[in-house]
């Protein structure tokens, strides 16, 4: 997969089955685990750097990330990863920024196959480094503390955040007691559902309230959310329904109304990092919840960058075509990605929906 996409705050990768979407955001996070000192780890999971290369297509998994810098010209940092035996090897990694008038740009961090070169800011040129220089992660997560634009570089890549389809069943964390502690997210699995909606309306009310009237918008038979404690430092979560006269507990609720409610917490949190990807939200939801989660997803948008995949055109008729990215595989089985307000589309959405446009082919993305 070789991509060129320009990143807009809310963008919602859409296209079948197999072109990538899922793949886009597995390599955000391992960019993101390259930067926090997680890489190897993170590639274990994957089962190795040759379990992520295209057949056949690539010898190596490389990024090349900008970031504008405002008065300057972008930062760029560019990083291979190659197979080596069992494992991999850093093969290159460069930090760098044009200057107006020099012909070179001006390097925080240059290496290429174990020779390690970063800018030291005392010293005021490239040193290698004089302490053990872990060679299975990058020098980006490694060196001292370097200068502002680097160092916000290396926390928006680091704090990237993952979340897959929650898991709603039988004994998943999300319809368990769970403990009381302070949390400021719902945790990738739901284990945090509880304490942190506990934590927002007792700091964060006016968060809380969103997530309360976003549920009764959602359900208008729904009144309130209760924590009894069931146990020594243990939480519940009850669900009020006008239709009953007993509360509902967390293990009776239905996945989507669950997986809702996971969600609305999660975009209402106040701490989401710099980052965050979302795959599949669509999952057990009915198409009426979909138009207010795209809202929930927008506003949150303007507190984190908001990576969505979906292969639901469902959820595509609540979008924007400039929210939208077409994802797509040429006739060499490579990928593409496409924004769609790119595209000329105008006239059919004149008469038909965005998802009508992209069921009739108009955009791509099929299968």
């Amino acid at each position: 997969m070789n991509l060129n996409v320009v990143i807009r705050p809310f963008m919602v990768l859409i296209g079948a089955n197999g072109v990538g979407k899922t793949s886009f955001l597995d390599a955000l996070s391992i960019l993101s685990a390259s930067a926090s000192g997680n890489l190897n780890a993170a590639l274990s999971q994957f089962g190795g750097v040759a379990n992520l290369l295209t057949r056949g297509k690539s010898d190596g998994l490389s990024f090349l990330v900008d970031m504008t810098v405002p008065g300057h010209e972008p930062l760029e940092y560019e990083l291979r990863l190659e197979p080596k035996g069992t494992g991999y090897s850093i093969a290159r990694e460069l930090l760098c920024q044009r200057r107006p008038g020099f012909l070179d740009p001006f390097r925080h961090i240059d290496s290429s196959d174990g020779d390690i070169k970063y800018y030291e800011t005392e010293a005021n040129r490239l040193v290698r480094p004089d302490w053990e220089h872990n060679p299975l992660e990058t020098s980006l997560s490694q060196v001292p503390k370097m200068f502002r634009q680097p160092e916000e570089l290396r926390r928006i890549l680091a704090t990237a955040t993952q979340y897959h389809v929650l898991d709603v069943g039988p004994r998943a964390p999300v319809k368990m007691p769970q403990p009381m502690k302070p949390a400021t997210l719902p945790g990738y699995d739901g284990a945090d559902l509880v304490p942190y909606l506990y934590t927002l309306r007792e700091a964060e009310r006016d968060r809380y309230e969103a997530v309360l009237d976003a549920l009764k918008t959602a359900f208008p038979d729904f009144e309130e959310l209760n924590f009894p404690p069931v146990a020594a430092g243990m939480l519940t979560m009850t669900w009020k329904d006008k239709k009953f006269s007993k509360p509902i507990y967390m293990n009776e609720l239905s996945e989507g109304t669950l997986r809702f409610l996971w969600l609305t917490a999660l975009l209402q949190s106040p701490q989401l990092s710099t980052i965050t990807m979302i795959d599949e939200p669509e999952v057990s939801l009915h198409p009426e919840l979909l138009s207010i989660l795209a809202d929930l997803m927008r506003e949150a948008a303007k507190r984190t960058q908001l990576v969505v995949a979906t292969h639901s055109d469902r959820f595509i008729r609540f979008l924007k075509p400039e929210e939208v990215v077409v994802m797509d595989l040429d006739d060499e089985g490579c990928a593409s990605a496409t924004w769609a307000d790119s595209m000329d589309i105008e006239h059919w959405l004149a008469e038909y929906s965005l998802d009508e446009v992209w069921r009739m082919g108009r955009m791509g993305g099929r299968a």
